[in-house]
């Protein structure tokens, strides 16, 4: 892959909102855009109902974050989509995100990422695989994860899969133990007919918390993304370890230090999906590639236990 402006490879985040807090999220996000890196941070535009699940996270209905969310697109920041809101939505309730979204933002969200405790999802839990990968998850989660997610199923009070379709150009699906995504997943963005709501899905590099992302983006990593010109996607929670005592992890600090003075291409989400995309033949993925990408992702969650 040529990267634009003779970069050697690209980096960027998604940042989903599980555990945000003000004062956490913009520690982190003052360091990485004095770093000179734009990344994309998934928001909740609806309030939660507490009696359905206790807040695990900023929404945009409190006003001081999303002050702070409009500041952060202001300054080349991408704002992502990660479900309506922290607990199972309605199709009307998604909807209404979707428009108040739209409304606060200046248009549709470009990129999402599924909240694993949204049972509007889509093609979630068994539904993300196919075949014999299928038949080995729910093997070995006891079928826990059958009829997991339904916002693709039409009829059903939470489908919102057309919705998706009109609105959304990207959403995650894969996350592999490898800080070069684009090897995990060559093919992204790709389009799945099988999965015929979703428009591109992309894959992400586990770092969903302080010690993976740490273990993810360590030296002998980050010089390895760079000789081999990949690409990567984080998968991060900064609210989950990335501030402590007040400051930065000193560890992520130093990393994201010495990352960022390489030559990268430091885009969000979207841009670099966009420019992935701008240069792919074929953007349906072949029932071989999948599969082949699907045991690769059971592998790594059976022993790691990702997303």
């Amino acid at each position: 892959m040529l990267w634009p402006d003779g970069r050697q490879f690209a980096f960027t985040i998604f940042d989903d909102p599980d555990g945000q807090t003000i004062e956490a999220s913009t520690t982190v996000y003052s360091f990485l855009s004095d770093l000179g890196l734009r990344t994309t941070i998934g928001v909740w535009p609806l309030a939660a109902d507490l009696k359905l699940r206790s807040d695990e996270g900023m929404t945009c209905a409190n006003q001081e974050y999303l002050d702070w969310i409009l500041e952060l697109q202001s300054r080349g920041f991408e704002v992502g989509f990660h479900n309506a809101t922290s607990h199972s939505s309605t199709r009307e309730q998604t909807e209404s995100a979707l428009a108040q979204f739209e409304n606060l933002f200046g248009g549709p969200p470009k990129t999402m990422s599924n909240h694993y405790h949204c049972r509007e999802a889509l093609y979630w839990g068994e539904d993300r695989l196919s075949g014999f990968p299928r038949r080995l998850y729910n093997m070995a989660t006891r079928g826990r994860n059958r009829n997991a997610s339904f916002g693709h199923r039409p009829g059903h009070p939470m489908f919102w899969g057309d919705l998706a379709k009109e609105k959304i150009r990207y959403c995650r699906n894969f996350v592999f133990g490898d800080i070069n995504t684009l090897r995990q997943c060559p093919t992204m963005p790709y389009h799945d007919p099988a999965r015929q709501f979703v428009n591109y899905w992309y894959a992400s590099s586990e770092g969903a918390n302080i010690r993976s992302c740490l273990n993810r983006i360590g030296e002998h990593d980050q010089d390895r993304l760079e000789e081999e010109g990949g690409a990567c996607i984080l998968y991060v929670h900064f609210g989950h370890g990335f501030r402590e005592h007040g400051q930065i992890n000193p560890r992520f600090r130093q990393l994201m230090q010495r990352l960022a003075a390489k030559r990268g291409w430091f885009v969000p989400v979207a841009n670099l999906l966009d420019y992935l995309l701008a240069q792919r033949r074929d953007v349906v993925i072949k029932p071989q590639q999948r599969s082949a990408m699907e045991r690769r992702w059971l592998l790594h969650k059976f022993r790691h236990g990702s997303e």
